[in-house]
């Protein structure tokens, strides 16, 4: 009688999916609905053509307009600075001046030559009688003459004479004593200087124009500098040219520390990026960083200044980058700027030339709502067949849910779902007439491309040429009524080994040999057959009770398997990244169309050594550290990790598996399940010891799939398996 219904149930299946599919195809034959369809469709590309010529028009005429502008300021900030080195050189070289400098330095070299003396010596006061007038005709605000080894041997000031070097300007007064004039970028002063107010305080920008002095052997014997405000020239220049009402042209450091006036300085101070006294200033005070919200909105920062990144800009910039952005990036403010920017290396310093997204394509707002309205126009005149699609989608829907209902696929009853990952959902079920308890998973629907169903069947095609009792074991497969890819598998009670350390923590290393040998038994076999499993991990791998055997092992999850000689079998792209971070060989992240049998037995060293420690061998914060770290850095020993004896021997053994060169782990997964036999470990854990645990522990039945862990290293596997799923359906 059961079989009855069952046939009656899987009857009415099929009726509902024919129902649904002769409503499909009786519609799709009447061709009336496809010519507003077209229609719709050119409109749209046309309309679409229009705007993205119109669009990047501008973007091209936006980036040469910013390039040029940039180029503009750059030039005339060169020609200042040139300037600047010119002066400082027919100073440092006047006939007149050389006299009273000759003897300073002498006397600066000489052991006499303390702080007192210095200042009590003649010849100081001769210079800055003879070197004022030029300072005043040039505007500058004093001079320093400072000696080869940095110290201050005469000034306009009396309090600087004595002192060590130029404040903050290291790099620059290294490059004026390696015999080059130069300017320096704007330094905070670290001595009392008036600022723009007359102010007398400290951390006043301030800038040296500078030139080596030479000898008569032509040997650089001290650094003569000028020093000039910031405002006068340098900030000005770079405001000279800008781009509507928000545009910009700045000066930044190595470290994204802004070096000329903001044009948004009272704003900054309402934002609290800078503070308002005593005197509002940006200049050496406004790091340039990415609040990552927009303040000028009142919104708050998600992170503290110190943790926010540099500007997209200013991070391309300070690693001696040249470029332009027009399709947008936030700006020290927040708000969307495009711009163009340039690192002056001479000088080591970068400038940037800025201006509001919002602004600068204002125009093409204005075109993106006329194209709104135009496509808004054609959703409204294909509503009837928005309709007809919807209808059409909810009778398909419909017959897979009722299908679902009946909760029979062919021979295979659903009993209840057991687990649901990217590609598919597995359910525990049961033959309709043998009543063996079964594991069917179905492809997702959102899945049921052809790129997905061909990975599925190549999974069960390859699987099942297999017959290890250490690897999963595929019944049968195929297509529900409406389309949907099916396979059945043996049904496991049993753990992960992920879940197995997670629940349990760190196991017993006999246990962990014997666990292993299973594991390479199932690849041994695979390996002869000429397939490379490619993602061996903790979660791919089942321990159960079987037949009265406990901790029986099942290697699941093929469907990454690839064959070594026939190429048509792979279906992920060539050279594409696949497997599971935290367990892949160094071979298979640099040379993924390389990867051998070896390649598994560097995961199976990465499971035993998880196995023991509790903690993969590599772990990092992105997938691309972890993958770096299985190409350079070496494991530290399982002992060490996990704070515990190991034996010599399992250590060594697993970390020969790890090696980064192939050809120096073990050759075969059988001489790996040899050497584990023979660890003295091996020994310690019994047949008595693993039933004892099971009746003990008793662990709860999950199955063979079940929900990611919610741990770190779960993530982390989470990402890397969909990586391969995106690759594999050729994403």
């Amino acid at each position: 009688m059961k079989d009855i219904v069952g046939a009656n149930q899987e009857s009415a299946v099929r009726s509902g999916g024919e129902s649904g599919s002769f409503w499909s195809r009786g519609l799709l034959r009447r061709q009336i609905w496809i010519w507003p369809i077209v229609a719709a469709l050119a409109l749209a590309i046309l309309g679409y053509l229009i705007r993205s010529s119109v669009e990047s028009a501008m973007k091209a005429s936006l980036a040469a307009q910013l390039q040029t502008l940039l180029k503009a300021d750059v030039a005339a900030l060169r020609i200042w600075m040139k300037l600047q080195e010119s002066n400082a050189r027919t100073v440092a070289g006047d006939r007149d001046l050389r006299v009273f400098v000759d003897e300073i330095v002498d006397l600066g070299n000489s052991p006499e030559g303390t702080d007192a003396a210095l200042l009590r010596a003649p010849h100081l006061e001769k210079l800055r009688e003879e070197i004022q007038p030029w300072l005043d005709a040039h505007h500058y605000q004093e001079f320093r003459l400072v000696s080869a080894d940095g110290r201050i041997l005469a000034s306009s000031r009396d309090e600087l004479v004595g002192k060590d070097g130029l404040q903050n300007g290291g790099k620059f007064l290294a490059t004026v004593l390696s015999g080059h004039a130069t300017v320096s970028p704007p330094l905070a002063s670290r001595v009392m200087l008036r600022d723009s107010d007359g102010a007398l305080r400290v951390g006043v920008p301030t800038m040296f124009a500078a030139a080596p002095v030479v000898d008569d052997e032509q040997r650089v014997v001290a650094a003569l500098c000028l020093r000039l405000s910031p405002e006068q020239d340098f900030t000005r220049i770079l405001q000279v040219a800008r781009i509507g009402e928000t545009g910009e042209t700045y000066a930044f450091d190595a470290q994204g520390l802004m070096l000329s006036e903001s044009l948004f300085t009272e704003d900054l101070v309402e934002m609290g990026l800078i503070a308002g006294r005593p005197i509002a200033r940006s200049t050496l005070n406004l790091e340039l960083r990415d609040p990552q919200v927009d303040l000028t909105t009142g919104a708050r920062a998600p992170l503290p200044t110190g943790k926010q990144p540099l500007t997209r800009m200013a991070q391309s910039a300070t690693a001696g980058q040249s470029g332009f952005d027009v399709d947008g990036y936030r700006d020290y403010r927040g708000v969307m700027v495009v711009g163009a920017w340039t690192w002056l290396d001479d000088y080591q310093y970068g400038v940037v030339n800025e201006v509001d997204m919002s602004e600068a394509y204002r125009p093409l707002a204005i075109l993106r709502t006329a194209f709104r309205g135009l496509f808004g126009m054609l959703l409204l005149s294909s509503a009837g067949l928005f309709i007809f699609s919807i209808v059409v989608a909810r009778l398909q829907r419909a017959a897979r849910q009722s299908a679902q209902q009946l909760r029979q696929l062919g021979q295979y009853v659903l009993d209840e779902k057991i687990g649901e990952g990217g590609m598919g959902v597995v359910y525990r079920g049961h033959h309709a007439m043998l009543r063996r308890p079964t594991a069917i998973k179905l492809l997702s629907d959102r899945r049921n491309s052809e790129a997905a169903i061909r990975r599925f069947e190549r999974e069960v095609r390859l699987t099942c040429q297999l017959n290890n009792p250490h690897t999963i074991v595929i019944f049968d497969y195929g297509r529900t009524p409406e389309g949907t890819f099916y396979y059945a598998m043996e049904y496991l009670d049993g753990l992960s080994l992920q879940q197995l350390v997670e629940r349990y923590g760190p196991q017993e290393e006999g246990r962990v040999a014997r666990i292993l040998e299973q594991v390479c038994s199932s690849l041994a076999e695979a390996h002869a057959t000429g397939l490379v499993h490619r993602d061996i991990k903790p979660a791919n791998i089942l321990v159960n009770e079987r037949g009265g055997l406990f901790d029986f092992v099942k290697v699941l999850d093929f469907g990454l398997v690839r064959s070594t000689d026939e190429k048509e079998m792979t279906l992920t792209a060539d050279g594409s990244l696949t497997g599971t971070p935290l367990y892949m060989s160094p071979e298979s992240i640099e040379r993924p169309r390389d990867v051998d049998a070896r390649s598994d037995l560097y995961a199976v060293g990465a499971v035993g050594y998880f196995l023991l420690t509790g903690q993969p061998v590599f772990v990092g914060e992105s997938v691309l550290k972890v993958c770096m770290q299985h190409i350079s850095a070496r494991p530290v020993r399982p002992s060490e990790r996990a704070g515990r004896p190991i034996s010599t021997r399992m250590e060594d053994l697993l970390l020969r598996s790890l090696a980064k060169q192939p050809a120096d782990r073990p050759a075969t997964a059988q001489e790996l399940a040899v050497e584990l036999a023979a660890c003295a470990a091996a020994a310690t854990w019994t047949e008595a010891d693993t039933e004892y645990w099971w009746r003990e522990k008793s662990p709860t039945k999950t199955g063979p799939f079940v929900s990611p862990p919610d741990s770190a290293t779960a993530t982390n596997e989470l990402i890397g398996t969909i990586i391969v799923e995106k690759q594999d359906e050729g994403g």
